[in-house]
């Protein structure tokens, strides 16, 4: 069963493009089902039924969260449960294409209601707070400046930070190329503030952090490699604290810092539909509500009869 789960995994790296935590959310979920099928004495997917699956499900239902305490009332959310439920339908999707099983049967699974979290963005003046230079110019300081100015101005996700090469940058011209999900590629714009940023770190700060050893990335940690998903993130939110902003904050809120600014100041949803790289425009429609929100309270402050 774990050898079948391996081509699906290779599949999704190699012929779909999927980014490397979407291959790992796969096979995290994919692999707590085939541990689950072994206990119950299942040897092969072709063992499995709908009934099983089910079951399973319900399994998973009833479960508390990991990291939660044994005596804790919680169960696992919707969330993760849609996630399973989305994993399996995928695997078998790919199972039955690729005729390794005669049947689909993880179609009739229905997938519960998911609810649209709205997107949380800083203010105006907490990405003016974040975004002010640091008194020390050592090299990591001139690199997570230039990251934060990058991941405000164009909207990356943390994956297309990380992975940004040295020449996808056209910085005289204003923009840069971008790889995204699906190694879609996209073009997306720089500010000239971001620009002058970078260019800092290209030419007082990157030099001293590359090795014999160092890849193409733009951005490198202090011993000349590529950013791990989790460093680059302890990185700004090292500066986030830094900066005084008390308020949690999400791997994804600088992107979508840059998409409700850019709402609010009257861009185009199509617009930021492909700065953000949005296969559908459905994703991207989120914002909508963010925007709608802000109408209401202008609305509420300044309507004598609000």
């Amino acid at each position: 069963m774990h050898a079948l789960v391996e081509d699906f995994l290779f599949y999704l790296r190699h012929e779909r493009g999927q980014a490397e935590l979407t291959q790992q959310t796969y096979a995290g979920l994919l692999n707590r089902f085939v541990a689950w099928a072994e206990k119950q004495k299942l040897q092969s997917w072709r063992d499995v039924t709908l009934a099983h699956l089910t079951a399973f499900l319900q399994h998973e239902r009833e479960r508390r969260p990991e990291n939660a305490p044994e005596d804790s009332p919680r169960k696992l959310s919707s969330e993760r449960i849609y996630l399973q439920i989305a994993a399996l339908r995928a695997f078998y999707r790919f199972a039955e294409t690729e005729k390794h099983l005669p049947a689909n049967v993880a179609e009739n699974l229905s997938l519960p209601r998911r609810w649209k979290r709205l997107p949380k963005a800083l203010s105006d003046a907490e990405i003016t707070q974040l975004l002010k230079p640091l008194a020390m110019e050592t090299p990591e300081a001139l690199r997570d400046q230039a990251i934060l100015e990058l991941a405000y101005a164009s909207g990356l996700r943390l994956a297309e930070l990380r992975n940004l090469r040295i020449e996808q940058l056209h910085l005289e011209a204003g923009f840069i190329n971008v790889i995204g999900k699906g190694n879609k590629e996209r073009v997306v714009p720089v500010g000239k503030t971001a620009r002058a940023e970078i260019m800092r770190y290209l030419e007082a700060g990157r030099p001293k952090l590359v090795t014999p050893k160092s890849p193409g990335n733009v951005f490198l940690t202090r011993r000349g490699t590529p950013f791990a998903h989790s460093t680059m993130w302890l990185h700004i939110k090292r500066r986030v604290k830094l900066a005084g902003i008390g308020r949690n904050i999400t791997p994804h809120m600088m992107r979508h810092s840059f998409a409700t600014h850019l709402l609010e100041h009257g861009a185009d949803l199509r617009v930021i539909q492909e700065l953000l790289g949005h296969a559908s425009i459905s994703t991207t429609e989120v914002y909508t509500h963010v925007e709608g929100k802000r109408l209401q309270e202008i609305h509420r402050k300044f309507h004598p009869r609000s």
